[in-house]
């Protein structure tokens, strides 16, 4: 299927790697379908971008890579809403967000997305350690000025 964005233009996908959000995200619950695209060949972060409304995009990554302690504490009742069988089906991406020359990351609200079935869901954790402003990386100033 092709759909449009705002950043990359018209884009081909296939249409069985859509994410379905059922409940949408935060702030935006009528958006409810997702396809990640790549930001480069050896990034970190993709754009998960709405097929609905080619303005609606936000950066992605495995907050894995930048806080090896994150666990996101994924209960039965989401993984039978995100048709997995096991915490090893999910993957988890955060949204990030550009802040004073730094990438933070929302390790509140992280996106739980089952491998098989393409479902996710945004989840709001309780765990005061992490917040939706975590810093994950500080942006060279090369890339700032060329960002801002």
């Amino acid at each position: 299927m092709r759909i449009e964005t705002s950043r990359f233009g018209s884009v081909e996908v296939d249409e069985a790697r859509t994410i379905r959000f059922t409940k949408g995200l935060l702030g935006f619950p009528g958006y409810t379908d997702y396809v990640l695209l790549e930001a480069g060949d050896e990034s970190y972060f993709w754009w998960l971008q709405s097929t609905q409304s080619p303005e609606l995009a936000f950066v992605v990554t495995d907050p894995s890579l930048f806080v090896p302690t994150y666990r996101v504490p994924v209960r039965e009742p989401q993984l039978d809403d995100l048709g997995a069988g096991s915490p090893d089906e999910v993957q988890v991406f955060v949204i990030v967000n550009k802040r004073d020359g730094m990438l933070t990351g929302n390790l509140q609200g992280p996106l739980v997305v089952s491998v098989h079935q393409r479902l996710g869901e945004q989840l709001v954790l309780s765990d005061r350690r992490f917040t939706t402003r975590v810093p994950l990386m500080e942006l060279a100033g090369k890339v700032r000025a060329a960002s801002a």
